[in-house]
Order: C-alpha cells, then structure tokens, then sequence
C-alpha cells in the first residue's frame, strides 16, 4: 500500500484558466480522505491528476516514494471507480471484473478466484452470469467497485460514485464502503459535492473552492474550527448563520452588538484570542443552527445573549424542527426541539449560545475566534 504527497501540484488549461493551484496534501498510507467542495472547485480535477488522466501542469505528485508525473496510469498502480460506473454492456459481472486482470496476462485461475473473492466481499456473487442492464443502480456500483478491488491496487480513486444512487441506497453503500476500506486497508481518495458523506465518510476532508484547497482536517475539526467563512457555511447541514456585529469591550466584557441585540461573550470564550484589534469594528459572528435557542430553560440561563426574531416559516423534520427566522434583516436557522409552539408570522424570543459562536474578520472572512 502507499501514501501520497501532492507538493504544489497544479492544473492550469489553456487561455489561463485554473482547475487546481498550489494543492499540498500528505495522505497517509490506508487513510479514507475525502475531497469536497462545490461543483466547479478542482476536486475532480486533482483526483484526475493524481490518476494520470490529467497532465500536472506544475508541482510534483509522489505515490509511496516515487515520483509520477510522467508515469502513465497503467502503470502507477491505482483503481478509480467513476459515478457513471463505466461497465462493458456486453459482457458479464465476471468479465467486466476479470477484465483489468485478463490485460495483465493474469493465470485464469488465479482471475477465477480473485473475481469471486470480491464478489463475495460485495455480497454479488449470485449476479456474475449476468449483464449490467439487468442490474440496478447498485447493483452496478458494487461490480465496478469489484473491479477496482481484484487488481489489489495500491490506491482507491473514487469520483462521486453514489451520486447516481437514490438517498437511502446512498446511506446504505456509505456504510459498505467505509467497511471495504476498514477490510482492505488500502488509500482511498474520495470526491464528493455532498458534505454529509464527507463528514459520515472520511478521516479527513480536504474541503476546496475556485481550485484551492482551504482546509484540510478531521470531521470535527471542520465543524469546530472552520479557517474561513466559506469552510464554516459549507460543512454542517444547515448551513451555520451569519450576522455582522460590532465588536465593543465594555467594563462588564466583550459585547457582540447588533441592530437589536447585544451579546456578552462569556470571560473564558472572550481570552481565547486577542480581539483588541477589532474593538470598535464590525466583524461576521456565525452560529450554528442548533446553538439558538426558544425554549423557556435557555432564555432563563442565557439572559446576556437574547434576542427579538420574526418566525418566516417552520419545518418538521421527525425529530426536529427547522425555525426559518429574521434577525435584523437576516435570513436565520434554528434548529430546535420537535414540541416547538413557534408558527410562522410569530414573534419570538430566541437565546444565542454566545459560548458557541465562531467571528471572523469582516475584510479577509478569516477565522478569529472560534
């Protein structure tokens, strides 16, 4: 097995315009990372380079020791599943499985046992006499993750192969391909738009925008402490809200200052930073969806960080309900117990956990505090 080392790597086409730039990335060897972001942002791009079917334009890509730039992708050792599954209509499960393995002049018994092998493994073995239009969707995303299984490669490429697949079908090849990893123990990289297979999914994200990456960390350290504004709105479902304050350190502490509300950062949140520079000065405070409150137990504890809303809509989600709200002109989500009185056109009083929200700088939308 082998892991990466992506040093600059970068992809830029003709007339200037850039798919990927100055991607650093280690990828340890038997780790699940996962690469997201919006369409258009270089996630395949990069997976396409690191598999060879995209000339580096700059940058040096390294799998295990060896440098492979210039290495064609036969030869570099990889497997890519794609979303379209890209199966021979023609043939069989098995042949489309044995295929790879039948142009490397592999002995036909050790095919035969191979290809039932990960057949097994993908519980389809009862499907090999069969052709891919008699399959379904996933159906054909297990025979085309088999046929990157037999030729036991050193690295899994996979280029949004559940987004053909319904939602709970989605949900259930989620978890048979976090199990194949953990039995395989080989690299994955994994692109994907939908940040929550990424979160259920990866041991790291590498979350990207416009062809750079922005962060690259575990789960929680995305949620937690995003870099910027657009890592933070992008990871979490609902997106996490946010509203320009003004920063004011008064005698009693740091107050976030909106039109209509004030909020006191607690004393050991306010020292996690030096937010001397930013005194006077309007900065974006974000709040995740389930750190505003409405019930009567908050609003008791929490009497230095309310505010006055107006109820647009509400959503029961089962065992939750979405409260689409207007704070000071701002479109806002909360995301509170499923026994909720609020309607819609209601007014109400809402608490912000003011021990969770994150500030960053107005000017760069760097993170500052989190």
């Amino acid at each position: 097995m082998a892991g990466l080392s992506l040093k600059g790597i970068g992809k830029i086409y003709s007339g200037g315009v850039i798919g990927a730039k100055d991607i650093n990335l280690e990828i340890e060897d038997k780790e699940f990372i996962i690469l997201v972001g919006p369409s258009g942002c270089g996630k395949s791009t990069t997976l396409r380079m690191i598999a060879g079917l995209e000339e580096i334009s700059e940058g040096e890509l390294y799998i295990g020791d060896k440098l492979v730039n210039d290495v064609a992708p036969k030869d570099r050792d990889i497997a890519m599943v794609f979303q379209n599954y890209a199966l021979y209509p023609h043939m069989t499960v098995f042949e489309n499985m044995a295929f790879g393995l039948k142009l490397r002049k592999v002995p036909k018994d050790v095919i035969k046992q191979k290809v039932h092998e990960a057949a097994k493994i993908l519980d389809i073995e009862h499907l090999l006499d069969r052709k891919p239009k008699a399959l379904s969707g996933g159906q054909r995303q297990r025979v085309a993750l088999g046929r990157a299984i037999v030729r036991e490669p050193k690295v899994f490429l996979m280029d949004e192969p559940l987004s053909n697949l319904d939602a709970k079908l989605r949900v259930q090849m989620r978890a048979e391909i976090g199990k194949l990893h953990k039995r395989l123990g080989t690299t994955v990289i994994y692109v994907t738009h939908d940040q929550t297979e990424a979160m259920t999914m990866g041991t790291r994200i590498a979350v990207m925008k416009d062809g750079y990456l922005q962060q690259c960390a575990t789960p929680t350290e995305l949620y937690d402490e995003p870099v910027n504004v657009f890592v933070a709105g992008f990871i979490g479902s609902p997106q996490m809200n946010f509203i320009n304050v003004t920063l004011e350190n008064k005698e009693d502490g740091v107050h976030l200052k909106g039109e209509s509300f004030d909020v006191l950062l607690p004393e050991g949140k306010a020292s996690k930073a030096d937010l001397s520079a930013y005194y006077g000065k309007e900065v974006i405070m974000g709040i995740r969806p389930e750190n505003i409150y409405e019930d009567e137990a908050h609003i008791s504890s929490m009497p230095n960080s309310l505010a006055q809303v107006d109820v647009d809509l509400t959503e029961m989600m089962g065992a939750e309900t979405y409260l689409y709200l207007k704070l000071d002109g701002n479109a806002v989500i909360a995301r509170v117990n499923r026994r909720t009185t609020a309607q819609a056109d209601d007014k109400i009083t809402v608490a912000l956990d003011a021990n969770k929200v994150h500030l960053f700088d107005k000017e760069t939308e760097l993170a500052i505090l989190h």
